[in-house]
This record gives C-alpha cells, sequence and structure tokens, in this order.
C-alpha cells in the first residue's frame, strides 16, 4: 500500500542555490504538486533563507498555468472541486496564522480548477499545510538554525514516504539518511523515484516496495518445501 506523504525538502547553507531552486521546482511543481513524493514542507537555514526565497518566488511567478493541450504551459488544474478547496484552505489558514505571500497566492482564472503556484513564508508548525498533505502548488517555506533543528521538523510528522536535503557536506548526508524516517532519500536532485529502486515508505504513508527486484518480490508467494530423510 503506498498512502501519500509529507515529504520534507531541506537546503542547508552551503547548499548550491541554484541546485536547490531547480530542485524545489521539479519536487514540488511537478504535476501541479499532485503526486506523493512531491515536496510538502520546504525548510530552509537562516543563512540562505532569503536568497532562496527570492529566487524560487521568482521562478515560480514566471510558471504559464494553463491547459497543458493548449501551447506553453508549465502548470495544469486540480483534480477535483475538493482538491481545489483544499489548496484555499491551507493558503487562506497559513496566512490567517501569519504565513506571508510572496508570490501566487489566489485563483487563476484558466478556468475552476486552476489555482496560481505559490510560495509562502514564515510557515510554522500550527499550520494545517505543516501536518497534511496539500497536494497541489503550494510551497511553503519553514526557517531552521541548525541540522538538528531540521531533522526534527522534518521527522514531525505521522508520513514517512520520501525526503530530500540540498548540502555540500557529505557526513551530514550520511547522518541525514540514516536518521530520517522515510523509505526514500534524495540529495541534491529533486527526482526521487525511478523503475530500478524500490519505491516506498514507513509509517503511516504505507507498507511494501515496488519497483526494483524489491517489488517484484512483493507479488511471489514463498512455500516451504520439509524432506525427512531415514
Amino acid at each position: 500500500m503506498e498512502l501519500g506523504g509529507n515529504a520534507p525538502f531541506k537546503v542547508f547553507d552551503d547548499a548550491d542555490i541554484d541546485q536547490a531552486v531547480a530542485g524545489a521546482i521539479a519536487s514540488k511543481f511537478r504535476s501541479t504538486g499532485q503526486t506523493c513524493v512531491c515536496a510538502n514542507r520546504i525548510l530552509v537555514q537562516d543563512g540562505i533563507h532569503n536568497r532562496f526565497a527570492e529566487a524560487l518566488a521568482a521562478r515560480v511567478a514566471a510558471f504559464q498555468v494553463g491547459n497543458g493541450l493548449e501551447g506553453d504551459t508549465d502548470q495544469g488544474p486540480l483534480i477535483t472541486t475538493a482538491a481545489f478547496q483544499k489548496v484555499r484552505y491551507h493558503v487562506d489558514d497559513a496566512v490567517r496564522q501569519g504565513a506571508r505571500i510572496i508570490t501566487g497566492g489566489q485563483r487563476q482564472d484558466a478556468g475552476e480548477l486552476f489555482h496560481q503556484p505559490t510560495v509562502l513564508v514564515d510557515a510554522n508548525e500550527a499550520m494545517r499545510l505543516a501536518g497534511e498533505e496539500t497536494f497541489g502548488p503550494v510551497a511553503p517555506l519553514f526557517r531552521f538554525k541548525s541540522e538538528a533543528e531540521a531533522l526534527a521538523l522534518a521527522n514531525q510528522t505521522r508520513s514517512g514516504l520520501a525526503a530530500y536535503a540540498f548540502t555540500r557536506d557529505m557526513d551530514r548526508f550520511w547522518r541525514l539518511a540514516e536518521a530520517l524516517e522515510v523509505g526514500m532519500v534524495d540529495v541534491n536532485t529533486g527526482i526521487v523515484s525511478n523503475e530500478t529502486a524500490p519505491f516506498g515508505g514507513i509509517k503511516e504513508s504505507g507498507l511494501g516496495r515496488e519497483g526494483s527486484r524489491h517489488g517484484i518480490e512483493e507479488f511471489l508467494e514463498l512455500k516451504t518445501i520439509s524432506l525427512g530423510l531415514s
């Protein structure tokens, strides 16, 4: 079973900002934010927070939103009215609790299921989008000071599917890879899955794996044969 996620996307002070922004675009806004491994919470360390936020907002503001079958389009519609309403609820709730919209934040005039790609800053753990999977084109940025704080924030969820981290420190990479409570860890890239690697999570994100030989084993039945020799 694959039951969704609440993927943290951590950007440390030593990260390549251009690479991290490209990774955030690839992870957060693929399929208009509607995949189980989309980044849901973007955690950015103090030292580069403002530069990262400005660079991400500039890229997101340039997106073309509309029908993917008509012209150059970067972002499409939400899947249902309920999905659109959830996105609106998450944005409105975040703003009520102190978040600031730096781009987007409104319905898109392309149609009733279209929402502007949105970047929020000053997100905090009390907001609904911190604990619930938004499943839409909303990127909330949370500040953190230390690696320990980032790890605690990342693991503070009932889900455990995917996590992302951007850092040039390989010792940190191994610490995070071991300590993150998820089934898949992606470092310095925003695309976590492919057909050759086992795909799946832990905690309330589900049970089992698909992809690779580990996925094939999920569809096999084991037989035990005992032989007594005289």
